[in-house]
This record gives structure tokens, sequence and C-alpha cells, in this order.
């Protein structure tokens, strides 16, 4: 690992002033920053550290939303009585994430920001244009099973790793910061970036923003809500593929449903289409299923990756049929 200068930031305003230095990057828990300064990825001159900063609560907010700090860890995030009983998806996300020692220490803020866990992004001998803008992608002709099948460019197919932030999609969460002008604040939806010609670029946050919350409205739909991941071994994984469903059924039709997936597209991939096509539909495994393929026609698999196609529709089907009254 290299040298660098670390410090510890007394406030928010300390903290943006810093960051404007090149080679600055912020340190919260440090469970993906640390580990790709120890591969080489990430090179900064100089860590601040946010520790100390006074956003590690959870509070309700006037219209029955909780308001989460960014510094709130992962493990109180999933244990907080007013998550698991109004977004038992968003608690169930964060337990199936990472294990007990790493979710002590993640953030919240940080679980948003991770970067893509693709192997040839963390190899530095591989070409990668999310690394290093305009060397390649060798993930599309080698080792790519795991990688995007939605939403994805010539230039890169990696995937988003939080499961978090699949579950935040389904209750259309927002994503509040300090940036260059002030206080501002962006939905979940727009936070983060298809790759397109950029994907060294995660998201649509102005260089040097601090993160300071995830806002989650009231959604009562939310309330029956669950998080489903499939994996390559039970234990502490990244996804193969995941979902997070929010169903309401009347007299045997959907009258609502949300459905995200994660782990297969650079940002979790809400399905509008599916949700449109479910929704005054017979809650039955056929539409379900039917509606599962019309969101998956614009998929565009590689050699490997394929049965993500099988595994969504599935994945769908199961989840939908179990919280079907």
């Amino acid at each position: 690992m290299r040298p660098f200068e670390y410090e510890r930031a007394a406030d928010a305003a300390g903290a943006l002033a810093t960051i404007v230095r090149p080679g600055t990057a912020f340190l919260a828990g440090g469970t993906n920053l640390v580990d790709l300064m120890k591969l080489g990825v990430a090179t900064p001159d100089r860590l601040v550290d946010l520790s100390g900063l006074p956003y590690a609560e959870v509070e309700p907010i006037g219209g029955g939303g909780l308001r989460i700090g960014a510094l709130v860890s992962n493990s109180d995030l999933a244990t907080h009585d007013g998550v698991r009983s109004r977004y038992p998806a968003v608690a169930q996300a964060v337990l199936a994430g990472a294990s007990g020692q790493l979710r002590n220490r993640a953030t919240v803020g940080g679980n948003l920001l991770q970067r893509t866990r693709c192997r040839y992004f963390q190899d530095l001998t591989k070409a990668c244009n999310k690394r290093a803008p305009g060397s390649g992608c060798d993930a599309r002709d080698g080792e790519h099973h795991d990688l995007a099948i939605l939403g994805a460019s010539p230039q890169c197919i990696a995937t988003n790793p939080s499961d978090l932030a699949v579950a935040l999609s389904i209750v259309d969460a927002s994503v509040h910061y300090i940036g260059p002008h002030g206080p501002a604040a962006v939905s979940v939806h727009d936070l983060f970036r298809r790759p397109g010609e950029r994907p060294d670029r995660d998201t649509n946050l102005p260089p040097g923003s601090l993160v300071t919350a995830v806002v989650l409205p009231e959604c009562p739909l939310a309330g029956g809500s669950r998080y489903r991941k499939v994996r390559d071994r039970a234990s502490y994984a990244f996804a193969a593929g995941s979902i997070a469903a929010a169903l309401d059924v009347r007299d045997g039709r959907v009258h609502d449903v949300r459905v995200a997936w994660g782990a297969v597209a650079h940002l979790p991939w809400r399905a509008w289409a599916l949700e449109r096509a479910l929704r005054g539909a017979r809650a039955v495994p056929e539409s379900y299923a039917r509606a599962a393929e019309t969101e998956l026609a614009s998929a565009k698999p590689l050699r490997d990756n394929e049965y993500k196609i099988r595994l969504l529709r599935n994945l769908t089907v199961e989840l939908l049929g179990e919280m079907t009254p």
C-alpha cells in the first residue's frame, strides 16, 4: 500500500474544504476503499475520516418515513425496529449483504458508493474502462458469468454490488448530500449511472459531494416487502441475482407491485415494464412469468451469463408467488 496522509474531519464544512484537494478521498467504514487501496486500484494521497460527523442516527420524519444517516452502520440499520417493521426488504437486503464483522463497520453511505466487485476492475493487469478509461474491457471475452445483462454498454459490463440499493429502489428512497452548491437530494433511481461511454463514473453526484443521509418516504406497500438473493455459496458472497419486491393483491388481481433486481446491471434495476404489465393482471404464476419476460426482453447476455435471464424470471415467479395471499 502506498503511503498516505490521514486526518479526521471535525465538521462537514471542514470535510468539504479538504476533499477539493487533488488526491483526497473520504473514509467512512473503509470496508471497500481499504481493500481497493491494498490492491492498488485506489491510490489516494490523503484520507479524510468522516466517522466523527453527526450522521449516525435513524430518525423519524414527517409523513411516516425515516431519515437514515449516512454513517449508520449496516448492522444498526438491519436491526432498527422501524426499518424491520415498515421496510423489511431493506433490513433483509442488508443482512444478506456481508458478514457480521463487515456489517458492523460498513456504513449506509459507503454501501451505496462502493465500487464494483468485477474481477477485471480489481486486477491491475487487466484492461478495464471503469478503472482506466480507454483501456478496453477484458471481461467481455473473459470470465463474465456474474456480470451485467441489462443496461450495459460495449465499454463495460460490470454490476453494482449493493444489496441495499436494490431494496431502496422499491421504496423510492432519496439520497441527500452536500455538494458544491450546498445541500441537495437525488432519487435513488437517478443516483447511479449506466456505463455508456463513461463507465468510470458510477454516480451522478457532483465531484466532491458528501452524502449525509438516505430518506425512506412513507410507503405502506413496503410493510410486506421482501428481499431474496441467489449467490454461488450460501455464506457471505456477492449476488448472482437478487430481487426486492412488494405486492398488493385484491380480489385475485394485482392492485400494485414494485420489483427491483440486483447483480444484473450497473445500477439497481427497477423493473418498470414488469410492474406495468402486472397491474390489473391476475395474481398467478403465469402472469408473473410473462411480466418478467417483458422486462427481460431488452437483456443482452454474453457467452456465460445467459442463465441470469432464467434466474431472474424464476426468482420473480417464486417470490411474488410466496407473497400472494
